[in-house]
């Protein structure tokens, strides 16, 4: 990024190869709409273009992205308050969207799905300070405290939100009959402590 504020072009190609995937994935899991979550992308990188010049390596650069995307997907929640809470009601729309397996054994793609579609129902019940941080967590790898950098909030406040989605999702996924650790490793990769619950 440094090299980027500095003029190199091949520096931004270079950032946006490694961080389209994790960015996208996130901004999805937030909004849960394809179409929206397109149009958060391409802002978050238009943002990053635009204030390139005041960029400061204070800390991972996924930190920096991360609160640009944060930002972007909260600007995207005012602006579309009304719509989202009908469409999105809080513990209703328990509705997965559509997704490949990304891994194609042959003899697991049913049970994947399954597993899947029962993590992404289970993300949908989360409240929404949960849900980011556990996909903040899930997507890019972000300790605790970049967590909380990125969300404006106390570490602690950060730790707890990440435990109690963790929890959560465990339940969820015990009532649903999916073996919860099994299900949150398939399709995250996530530390084996924090499977176990030790945020």
């Amino acid at each position: 990024m440094v090299r980027y504020r500095g003029g190199d072009a091949q520096a931004f190609a270079v950032l946006y190869a490694r961080h389209k995937g994790p960015l996208y994935r996130y901004l999805l899991r937030q909004v849960r709409d394809a179409g929206a979550a397109a149009d958060l992308f391409q802002d978050v990188w238009s943002r990053l273009i635009a204030t390139r010049g005041r960029y400061e390596a204070r800390a991972k650069f996924a930190t920096y992205l991360f609160h640009i995307a944060h930002n972007c997907t909260i600007d995207f929640f005012r602006r579309d308050l009304i719509a989202r809470r009908g469409a999105f009601p809080d513990g209703i729309d328990l509705q997965p969207e559509p997704e490949v397996p990304e891994y194609q054994r042959p003899d697991g793609i049913a049970e994947l799905a399954e597993q899947q579609s029962a993590l992404l129902a289970a993300l949908g019940t989360l409240p929404h300070e949960q849900r980011e941080a556990f996909l903040l967590h899930e997507e890019t790898g972000l300790t605790i405290e970049e967590i909380a950098r990125v969300t404006d909030v106390g570490v602690e406040t950060a730790k707890s939100r990440l435990r109690y989605a963790i929890r959560k999702l465990k339940k969820s996924l015990v009532s649903a009959r999916i073996p919860a650790a099994q299900a949150l490793r398939t399709r995250t990769d996530l530390k084996d402590t924090l499977v176990n619950g030790s945020a």
